[in-house]
Formats: structure tokens, C-alpha cells, sequence
């Protein structure tokens, strides 16, 4: 039997350091997200039925400018 984890907020400000990625079991299938709430909206679509393995936190990839 597995348990639901819950975390508090600790801030009202946005948080775009991160993209995120929603693996299902089994690695059949990944969903990319840009935001929190897309990977919330999709936990709650999948998780009566188990499905989600776990989600992964990505650093977004800044572009820098090479040259002049």
C-alpha cells in the first residue's frame, strides 16, 4: 500500500527555474511540462489508476550567446 506525501508552500512568487518531466510506469511514456501546475494537472488525472513511476526535475537550459 503506498502513501500520498504532501508538502507545504513556502512561497506566493513564481517559480520558472525548472521544466519538468512526468515518467509513467514501466518508462512506456513521459510527459514534458513548463510548469508546476501542468505537472499537477496531470498527477491528478493519473493517479487514481497508479500509473506515474515518479517526476523528474529539470534545470531549464539557458541559451548563451557565443561570439559577438
Amino acid at each position: 500500500m503506498s502513501s500520498i506525501k504532501t508538502f507545504t508552500q513556502t512561497s506566493d512568487g513564481l517559480y520558472d527555474r525548472h521544466n519538468y518531466k512526468v515518467v509513467f510506469k514501466g518508462g512506456r511514456k513521459e510527459i514534458y511540462c513548463e510548469s508546476w501546475e501542468g505537472v499537477q494537472a496531470i498527477w491528478f488525472q493519473w493517479a487514481q489508476m497508479q500509473a506515474i513511476d515518479y517526476i523528474e526535475v529539470c534545470d531549464i537550459k539557458k541559451y548563451k550567446p557565443q561570439g559577438f
